[in-house]
């Protein structure tokens, strides 16, 4: 069933929208990672053009993000302490990020630019958290129980608050710090940025694993909710109907994805996600690597 995108501009297959959706509902849930590190790039393949497919893909990451919060909630897996300092942090990156994304639309290169962060980043992230997971699993299967550094720099930095749900007593600086990049990330990229995020509250802050996942949810709905209005009402690039397609699969998929993460050990999960965002990055580089099959696009002076 062909559907047509008003603000893309071409038609697509609804079930094959529906599907992505909920497959991006099940990582949700599964991560606590808001699933546009994988759909942006979905999006891109099947023709999608990059401005339009982050701006909207912030908006289904609000649904799924939100339907896989409501579960943690429920389990008492969520530190708002902790999730509204990264908040606070996050809305300020949003800001900023959909402010460079507008000068790079003017001068008619963010197409490149979005291509490239994913490329950088995923390979970047994806390769560490790997190389990470692999060391944890050992440990897990020679019988010695995984371990955390408990005590780095972070816990020597000035204004400390107490985390309660995450048992921490850590200076607000670093996860404001980690707030703004995942703000810049969501305005750029199309992204919760849940695959910068959940590192960096187990490896940086700390956190325990069980609560990282519902609070990078909750940190994710609020500053992708704020990077698609802004979005919206400045670069007016939200397709409606592309957004309500993925937000219909995601919902149900990420209800699905918080069952599956029951059954799986932290050191797994991590893994698997590894592994995804690996996979993401090699398809990524390779279609800027590789000769494009129209060598030349025509498009209006600016951008717009």
């Amino acid at each position: 069933m062909q559907i047509y995108l008003p603000i893309a501009e071409i038609s697509v297959n609804a079930f094959l929208l529906l599907g992505l959706g909920g497959m991006v509902g099940i990582l949700s849930g599964m991560f606590g990672v808001g699933g546009g590190f994988l759909m942006t790039p979905l999006l891109f393949f099947i023709g999608i053009p990059p401005a339009v497919a982050v701006a909207t893909e912030a908006n289904q990451i609000v649904a799924s993000s939100f339907s896989g919060v409501l579960a943690h909630f429920k389990r008492k897996t969520v530190d708002l302490r902790m999730g509204v300092v990264l908040l606070i942090g996050g809305l300020i990156g949003a800001a900023l990020g959909v402010v460079l994304f507008n000068y790079l639309k003017s001068l008619g290169q963010v197409d490149l630019l979005v291509r490239l962060c994913y490329v950088v980043f995923l390979g970047i992230i994806g390769s560490l958290m790997f190389v990470e997971s692999l060391r944890a699993l050992r440990k897990a299967k020679s019988g010695g129980a995984p371990t955390r550094r408990k005590h780095n720099w972070v816990h020597n930095l000035p204004f400390k608050m107490k985390f309660r749900v995450s048992g921490l007593y850590i200076s607000v600086i670093p996860p404001l710090l980690v707030g703004v990049a995942v703000g810049i990330l969501a305005a750029i990229m199309g992204v919760g940025g849940g695959f910068i995020m959940v590192p960096a509250m187990i490896y940086l802050l700390g956190m325990p694993t069980k609560v990282v996942v519902g609070t990078s949810l909750f940190q994710i709905i609020f500053v992708t909710a704020f990077t698609t209005m802004l979005h919206a009402t400045t670069n007016y690039t939200v397709d409606v109907v592309l957004a309500v397609l993925l937000l219909v699969g995601g919902v149900v998929g990420a209800q699905v994805g918080t069952r599956i993460g029951v059954y799986l050990k932290a050191e797994q999960l991590r893994i698997l996600l590894a592994g995804m965002v690996l996979l993401v990055c090699g398809k990524l580089a390779l279609d800027l690597l590789l000769q494009p099959s129209e060598l030349y696009s025509l498009g209006v002076a600016g951008g717009h």
